[in-house]
Formats: C-alpha cells, sequence, structure tokens
C-alpha cells in the first residue's frame, strides 16, 4: 500500500516530539530522585521511561496517518523499549545511553555488509526518494557507513566520560544535527550522479 501524504510539520512533530519531551523532562527534573516500591530512581531514567510510551504512541499515529512505516523507524523503536526496560530493570543509565551506539553501529554494520556485497543497502531504502546513479548511491553509502560508525564511538566516550546531562544535550541536538548537514552536503558533492526526472512536454 502506497504511503500517504500528511503535513510535513506534522510528521515532523510526531518524530521529533518524543526526544524533544524526552529533553525537556530530564532538564525539568533531572536532579530529582524518585521512590517507586522500595527502589529510587533519578530523574534521567523516569525521563527515559516517559519517553517510550510517547514514541509508540507517535509511531502508531505516523503508522494511521500514512499507513507506512520505514524499517528504520521500526528498528530505532525496538531498540527504544528494549533498552528502555533494561534501565528501568537494572535502575542503571548507562543502558539507556549506549542505546545509541547500537543503533549507530548496527546502521554502520548494515550498510558496511551491503558493500562487502557489492550492493548499496542505502539505495534500497531511498532509492525512490532520491533518483541517483548506482556509482553516486555506493560512495554516499561508504561514507555514510563510516559516518554512522564515528558517531558510535563518539556516543560511547561522550557517555563514559562526560556528565550525563552534557549526553542528553549532545544526543538531542548536536548529533542530529551533525548527520543532517554531513547528509546535505554530501548530496550537493555528488550531485554529478543525480538522475535528472524525463521531460514530459518531450
Amino acid at each position: 500500500m502506497a504511503e500517504r501524504k500528511i503535513n510535513p510539520v506534522l510528521k515532523q512533530a510526531l518524530e521529533l516530539g518524543p526526544t524533544l519531551v524526552f529533553f525537556g523532562v530530564y532538564m525539568w527534573i533531572k536532579d530529582e530522585s524518585f521512590a517507586f516500591r522500595g527502589t529510587e530512581y533519578s530523574g534521567f531514567i523516569v525521563a527515559a521511561l516517559i519517553m517510550v510510551p510517547l514514541l509508540l504512541a507517535s509511531i502508531a499515529a505516523l503508522w494511521w496517518l500514512t499507513g507506512a512505516l520505514s524499517r528504520m523507524q521500526i528498528f530505532v523503536a525496538v531498540m527504544v523499549i528494549f533498552f528502555g526496560g533494561l534501565t528501568a530493570w537494572f535502575n542503571d543509565e548507562s543502558f539507556f545511553k549506549m542505546k545509541t551506539t547500537i543503533v549507530y553501529g548496527t546502521f554502520a554494520l548494515i550498510l558496511g555488509a551491503g558493500l562487502v556485497r557489492g550492493v548499496s543497502l542505502l539505495q534500497w531504502v531511498m532509492g525512490e526518494a532520491l533518483p541517483m546513479k548506482p556509482e553516486g548511491w555506493m560512495i554516499l553509502t561508504r561514507r555514510l557507513a563510516l559516518m554512522f560508525a564515528a558517531l558510535a564511538i563518539a556516543n560511547e566516550v561522550i557517555w563514559r566520560t562526560q556528565t550525563t546531562e552534557l549526553w542528553v544535550k549532545l544526543e538531542t541536538f548536536a548529533m542530529p544535527a551533525v548527520l543532517f548537514v554531513f547528509l546535505m552536503v554530501q548530496i550537493t558533492m555528488l550531485n554529478r550522479f543525480m538522475i535528472e526526472p524525463p521531460d514530459d512536454k518531450a
């Protein structure tokens, strides 16, 4: 079934909303602790647990409105639920923080596995949205695999060596911004590989 178009602002709000709510809730209660059934939980863990149902609700809304979900959305949702559950069960913030490493690392491995086979899995996912020659897709896939690997390593270094507050800020704003700028720069650099749509007037 073809994906239904929705207002792009609404789509962005649904996709980014849970992460922004997590950031806002964390900044609000970061210095607080909450007791539940004899166990004390930090503000970070509470914020992470609030994010899980919000993410599920946003994904359900996207599926209902568009009739489709990307494999990336489903994978990220599974990771958030799984590591959010581990975070609560063990009362340990590190599980939620390492989620980002595993997500970026998995993307790097998947793209890298395709490259070893001589194919661009990125083209398989984004080919319809971004018409480009196969050689362009191979270049973009190699570069993006390296970027995902670099982000995974950066996340490990940051959460293990810096404060939780700094990690939350970088996770919410800096890493997505770096990835977005990287993609925009790469698409511009690979413009020569773009396939022009056919001229209907010809």
